[in-house]
C-alpha cells in the first residue's frame, strides 16, 4: 500500500507493514498420476466452473499492536484466468505466513432458451451486483476525505442472486461494478463465521467491528457445500442471527475432481506423515491381525466364555449398530500382558478417504489401533500423579486426517484428534520431516494426537490430564505402512475392498466399572484446601467412563467417519 495512514481518534496510526511471506511447501508437488479431474486446477460445480486462487495483491492493511494475532491484510485475487470472475476478496491475520484462497468462477455454457429464441428460461449463473453497501469502515470521521483507512463493502445482488464475499478497498469510493459476481441463488447454499480474523475495538474506533473466517454450514462427506475462502464483516452481529452472505454448491454428482485409486496411493506416499510414540510408551499400536492372531476374543452378551477371533476378523458380527450385545477382549491366558503392549512392526495405518467440502478438497483420514489404552496422569500445577487405573481400556482406535486440495493436490492442513475433540492446523504451522511429510505425536498411553512435542493439558488454570508427546525410536511411517480400507465414492466394492473387522459395529473392549472415583477421591483429601475445590470441579466433569473401563467403538461408529471433523 503506497504512503497509507489510518485515523483513529484523531491520532495516527501507520499501518504499513511488510508483505506477509506467502507459504509453500517444503518440496514441489510432483505430476500426479492421471485420471478424472483430480489436480486439473479446474472443478465443475454443475453450471459453474470454478478455480483456486492463491496468487493475492495487498489491498489494505493495519497494524495496532504488536501482537500479529491483531493485525490483518485484506486482498484481492490476481492472474484471475480469462472468463473467471471474483467472488470476493481474502483476508489474513499476521501471526502466519500467507497461506489461502479464494475461488473465482465462470458460467458453464450460456443460459438455456425456451423454443423462442429470445426467451431466456434460466437465468445466468452469475450477475454483476447492482450496488455496493458500505458495512464497516475504520475512517472514523466518516467524511469521506480519509484515504487510506479500510472500507469493508457488501455487493448488492439483483433478486433471485446471492453475494459470496466482501471487497476491501482503501478509499471510500465505492469499487467497479465489474469487479465482482453475485451467484444465483439455487446454486448457493449457506454459511457460518469460524475463526476470527481482525477485530476494532472501542479503543480504537466509535463502531467496533469484527471480520471472520467462512465456513459451509454443512460439512459431511455427502454434503454439496463449497468453501469459497471469504470472509464476513459485521459491527454487529451475534450468533443467531442470518448472514448476509452465503457458500458455493457442488451440484455435479460425479465428484469428478476427487482423486482415483492410482492417486490416492501417490498422495499417501507423498505427504503420508510419520507418527511417533512417546519415550516411555509401553501401550504401542499394532495391526488388527496381529492382534487377533494372538488371542483377542469375541465375548457374546450372557456367554462366560469368549470365542477366538479369526486373524482377518471373519467370524465378528457385521452391520446394524452397537447393541452392546458383544465386545471384543483380550486373551485371558499369559499372552494378555504382551498383546496389551501390542506390536510395533506390523502397526500400519488405516485409511478411510472421502470428499469434503463438496468434492472440492480429499480428506485422507489415517486410523491408527492401539491393542490397550493406559491409564491417565493428572496434573495439578507442579503436582503429577499417575494414576492406576482411571483412563483404562481395551483397545483404541485414533486418527488424524489430511486435507488435501483437489484443484492442485497441495496438503492444506491435517487435523489432529485428541480425545473427545481435536484441531485442525494449517500446512504452515505443521513440522515436517522428510519432503512434505509432516510429523503426527501419540500422546502417551492415550495416543491422542498433536502437531508438535510437549506437555499438552486437557484441562484449565494448570489442572487437567496430561498429554506428554515426544519423538523416539518408536514410530510408524504411514506412506509406507498404510492399507485403503474405505473410500465409498468410488463405487466399485472392488477397487477397495472393506475388510470384515470394520463392519464390526460394537465394542473392541468390555464394560468394567471399579472404583476409579475413589482413587481420585483419595488424592483430592491429600491437597491443599486453596486448590481442592477447583480439583473437584475438574474431577466433577471427568467422563463417567473414566471410573471404568470401556472399551470404544470402531472407526465406522464414529461422528467423523460420515461427517466432518471438529473445527
Amino acid at each position: 500500500m503506497d504512503g497509507c495512514k489510518c485515523f483513529y481518534w484523531n491520532r495516527d496510526y501507520d499501518v504499513c507493514t511488510p508483505e506477509l511471506e506467502p507459504f509453500t511447501l517444503p518440496s514441489p508437488i510432483p505430476e500426479w498420476p492421471q485420471g478424472q479431474g483430480f489436480g486439473n486446477r479446474v472443478i465443475c460445480l454443475g453450471q459453474l466452473e470454478v478455480i483456486q486462487i492463491t496468487k493475492f495483491e495487498s489491498v489494505w492493511t493495519c497494524s495496532l499492536s504488536k501482537d500479529k494475532k491483531k493485525c490483518a491484510t485484506f486482498y484481492k485475487p490476481v492472474e484471475i484466468p480469462d472468463g473467471f470472475f471474483s467472488l470476493g476478496h481474502y483476508g489474513q491475520s499476521h501471526d502466519q505466513p500467507l497461506h489461502g484462497f479464494v475461488l473465482v468462477a465462470r458460467e458453464v455454457g450460456a443460459p438455456k432458451t425456451g423454443k423462442n429464441f429470445h426467451q431466456v428460461t434460466e437465468s445466468p449463473a452469475l450477475k454483476k451486483p447492482l450496488d455496493y453497501t458500505l458495512v464497516c469502515s475504520t475512517d472514523e470521521r466518516g467524511d469521506g476525505n480519509h484515504y487510506g483507512c479500510g472500507y469493508f463493502w457488501l455487493p448488492q445482488p439483483v433478486e433471485g442472486y446471492k453475494p459470496v464475499g466482501y471487497l476491501v478497498s482503501n478509499s471510500p469510493e465505492k469499487p467497479s461494478l465489474e469487479e465482482v459476481r453475485c451467484v444465483r441463488e439455487d446454486l448457493t447454499a449457506n454459511c457460518e463465521i469460524c475463526n476470527v480474523i481482525f477485530q476494532m475495538d472501542l479503543k480504537s474506533v466509535k463502531f467496533p467491528f469484527t471480520v471472520w473466517e467462512t465456513r459451509p454450514c454443512h460439512r459431511g462427506m455427502m454434503e454439496k457445500s463449497v468453501s469459497v475462502g471469504t470472509f464476513f464483516c459485521s459491527s454487529c452481529w451475534s450468533f443467531g442471527d442470518e448472514m448476509n452472505i452465503v457458500c458455493l454448491k457442488n451440484l455435479d454428482p460425479t465428484l469428478h475432481a476427487m482423486p482415483n485409486i492410482n492417486q490416492i496411493h501417490a498422495l499417501i506416499k507423498h505427504y503420508g506423515p510419520t507418527v511417533f510414540f512417546h519415550p516411555d510408551e509401553i501401550y504401542l499400536p499394532s495391526s488388527s491381525s496381529w492382534f487377533f492372531k494372538n488371542g483377542a476374543l469375541l465375548y457374546k452378551k450372557g456367554d462366560l466364555v469368549g470365542v477366538p477371533i479369526d486373524s482377518m476378523g471373519l467370524n465378528l458380527p457385521c452391520g446394524g449398530s452397537n447393541d452392546r450385545e458383544y465386545w471384543i477382549d483380550l486373551p485371558k491366558d499369559s499372552n494378555r500382558n504382551f498383546v496389551k503392549c501390542g506390536n510395533l512392526e506390523s502397526a500400519e495405518l488405516y485409511v478411510h478417504v472421502k470428499p469434503a467440502l463438496g468434492g472440492t478438497f480429499t480428506d485422507i483420514v489415517m486410523w491408527v489401533f492401539c491393542p490397550f489404552n493406559g491409564p491417565a496422569t493428572l496434573k495439578i500445577g507442579v503436582l503429577n500423579i499417575a494414576l492406576s487405573k482411571v483412563g483404562e481400556h481395551v483397545c483404541d482406535w485414533e486418527h488424524y486426517t489430511l486435507r488435501i486440495s483437489n484443484f492442485t493436490g497441495e496438503l492444506w492442513s491435517i487435523y489432529f484428534s485428541q480425545h473427545s475433540g481435536g484441531e485442525w492446523v494449517d500446512a504452515c504451522d505443521l513440522e515436517f520431516i522428510e519432503g512434505n511429510k509432516a510429523v503426527v505425536y501419540s500422546s502417551k498411553n492415550g495416543h491422542a494426537s498433536f502437531p508438535h512435542p510437549g506437555n499438552f493439558l486437557q484441562g484449565s488454570l494448570g489442572i487437567g490430564v496430561r498429554n506428554d508427546a515426544a519423538k523416539s525410536k518408536f514410530y510408524v511411517d504411514s506412506s509406507l505402512k498404510y492399507e485403503v480400507v474405505a473410500a465409498e465414492y468410488l463405487g466399485d466394492n472392488t477397487i477397495v475392498r472393506e475388510p470384515n473387522w470394520l463392519q464390526y459395529m460394537r465394542e473392541w473392549g468390555p464394560k468394567l466399572v471399579y472404583d476409579g472415583r475413589s482413587e481420585l477421591d483419595r488424592i483430592i483429601h491429600l491437597l491443599p484446601i486453596f486448590i481442592r475445590y477447583s480439583v473437584e470441579s475438574l474431577v466433577d466433569k471427568v467422563p463417567v467412563e473414566l471410573y471404568g473401563e470401556e472399551g470404544p467403538t470402531g472407526p465406522k461408529e464414529k461422528n467423523n467417519w460420515f461427517g466432518d471433523e471438529r473445527w
